[in-house]
């Protein structure tokens, strides 16, 4: 009798969600999991409605105790990623993300999210390497090290206080969330300035590299050596497409026949990363 409450609560819960009425779903997908505590989807479906709102730690909580219930829980990994990305964890939700793409590469029934979750290490990804060249660069200047210091530290205690103003019930969900984005979007806005500023007066050494998303192979998401592309055109790093193929013979992101004889060498990428490694010897690029 709870699991069809909970069902019936649900259902009510997603129709607000579909609405836009983030904060009435929640509220619905509480009252659901209180009934049924022990079904992990209703957890996922309250931590996607979270994410609209910004409530990034009760995304985390919630993802969590889906998990734990269920394993294999693709929906939960990359709500889990999304979340850790917006508090700022690259290297956590690069994990997260990557364990929700390679469950949904598992899946024939969840082909649809391929694309989006793809899209979203790689956008991991690009944060990694975008925290570690700020930390490369702030290392060769201590002025401009101490400068973004001085600028996250005020950042940090605006955010503590549009957080206490919502614990405190001064703000609502949505409030909250607007001013926490815009105070964040002022200070990458003010870093790119302050770093752009650093990098016209010493560009030898301050101008940020920047990876090419094309270089990046769609399954490993690193850096390509020997790249090979496919009939449908897209392309992969050679060893890591092949030992797919071999596990399932299907293009990874079209879900397409695909078989070894079908890869060709992708000459002109080949030379641009080449090119890109010859111009940077010496680097992992770890992202």
């Amino acid at each position: 009798m709870s699991a069809y409450a909970a069902e019936q609560l649900k259902e009510k819960g997603n129709a607000h969600f579909k609405a836009g009425e983030y904060e009435e779903a929640v509220a619905l997908y509480s009252q659901a999991i209180q009934k049924h505590s022990t079904n992990p989807l209703l957890y996922t479906n309250r931590a996607n409605a979270r994410l609209k709102l910004g409530l990034w730690e009760e995304v985390i909580d919630d993802c969590l105790h889906s998990i734990e219930l269920l394993q294999d829980n693709m929906k939960a990994y990359y709500f889990l990623a999304q979340a850790q990305l917006e508090l700022n964890h690259p290297n956590e939700a690069l994990v997260s993300a990557k364990t929700a793409y390679d469950l949904c590469s598992k899946s024939f029934t969840q082909t649809s999210s391929a694309f989006a979750i793809s899209a979203f290490v790689l956008k991991c990804k690009r944060a990694k390497w975008e925290l570690r060249e700020r930390d490369r660069l702030r290392r060769r200047n201590a002025l401009l090290d101490e400068l973004e210091t001085k600028l996250e530290q005020d950042r940090n205690r605006e955010l503590e206080s549009i957080k206490d103003q919502h614990e405190q019930g001064v703000l609502g969900d949505v409030a909250a969330r607007e001013e926490m984005d815009e105070v964040r979007q002022t200070y990458e806005d003010k870093v790119t300035e302050l770093r752009n500023v650093f990098a016209i007066a010493d560009p030898q050494n301050m101008t940020k590299r920047e990876i090419p998303e094309y270089l990046v192979d769609d399954i490993s998401f690193e850096i390509m050596h020997d790249p090979v592309v496919t009939k449908h055109g897209h392309s992969y790093e050679r060893a890591t497409i092949i030992e797919h193929i071999k596990r399932n013979p299907s293009d990874p992101l079209t879900r397409e026949a695909l078989f070894i004889h079908d890869l060709r060498p992708n000459i002109a990428l080949k030379k641009a990363c080449d090119a890109f490694w010859e111009q940077h010897p010496g680097c992992e690029f770890e992202w």
